[in-house]
């Protein structure tokens, strides 16, 4: 319905049947990761995606994932991404760099490639945090990487 008389509006649209979604995962704080990845590939199926339309890929960390996220999105394979990862923090400068960096290089590749990216690295102050946030973001990443791909294609 839209919300202005005479105006058009794209409606949101998690239709998953038919999109094939690439998902990128770093295995630092793997137990998040997986809870992520759970979460995530549980509500792309309920979406309807399959699962022969889904690939899962590794790395090591966080700061890998923009490099792996441009390969799969130069492919023409997908239809969206998902990134999923934790940086929690700890003493050091380091949790800043990998969260600003990490950040900053998937939204370079989603804007450069015309993909959509949705971002499930989680970046927290501690591992209470990330468990606690683990399913809910898996699961938005899930619907936003398949409401993107759709408004992509409304918009083509």
């Amino acid at each position: 319905m839209a919300r202005f008389d005479n105006i058009p509006e794209i409606e949101p649209d998690l239709a998953g049947a038919g999109l094939r979604i690439g998902i990128c995962m770093s295995r630092f704080n793997q137990d998040v990761c997986e809870g992520l990845l759970s979460a995530c590939t549980a509500e792309l199926l309920r979406l309807g995606v399959k699962p022969d339309d889904v690939l899962i890929t590794t790395v090591p960390g966080a700061l890998e994932i923009p490099l792996v996220l441009q390969k799969m999105a130069g492919s023409g394979r997908f239809d969206a991404l998902v990134a999923l990862g934790a940086v929690i923090r700890g003493e050091t400068y380091h949790f800043e760099l990998v969260s600003n960096e990490q950040g900053s290089g998937i939204t370079s590749v989603t804007l450069d490639a015309g993909i959509p990216i949705a971002n499930g690295v989680l970046t927290t102050e501690d591992d209470d945090q990330a468990l606690a946030r683990m399913h809910e973001k898996g699961t938005d990443c899930a619907q936003a990487a398949v409401e993107m791909a759709n408004l992509l294609r409304a918009l083509a």
